[in-house]
């Protein structure tokens, strides 16, 4: 399963280049699989008793976002571990590549953020 999430480029994302400041992926990722997760349960921390960290995030850029363009971020998973995984994301405005990148998470529990093995109905969500 894949999941995308639109993004409109605000003033506040772009540099004096008039593009995407490099860090503000990041947010976009973030944004991209927390919006995700929420759809599986608005309250997933609370309820289901556990939260996923960022662990390793490697991106590449492809080219730029500008002011007022729409990004296209494209989520899937590209590995599981047991208290792991990684989300591959891919970037584009109007189909064009703008980055490609992966992150390592790790989910923990909510309380103690220790790692705990991967939820069952977490994994079955997100593999669709």
């Amino acid at each position: 399963m894949s999941y995308r999430l639109t993004h409109r480029i605000r003033y506040v994302d772009c540099d004096m280049q008039g593009v995407v400041y490099n860090s503000h992926y990041l947010t976009f990722i973030d944004d991209t699989l927390d919006t995700w997760l929420r759809a599986l349960d608005p309250e997933f921390e609370k309820r289901l008793g556990w939260e996923v960290m960022l662990k390793k995030a490697t991106l590449t850029w492809d080219g730029p976002a500008r002011l007022a363009e729409h990004l296209d971020v494209d989520a899937s998973i590209g590995r599981w571990g047991d208290t792991s995984f990684d989300a591959d994301f891919v970037g584009t405005v109007d189909g064009t590549p703008v980055f490609t990148a992966t992150v390592t998470y790790v989910v923990v529990d909510a309380d103690e953020h220790r790692p705990q093995p991967i939820p069952a109905d977490m994994r079955q969500y997100l593999e669709g």
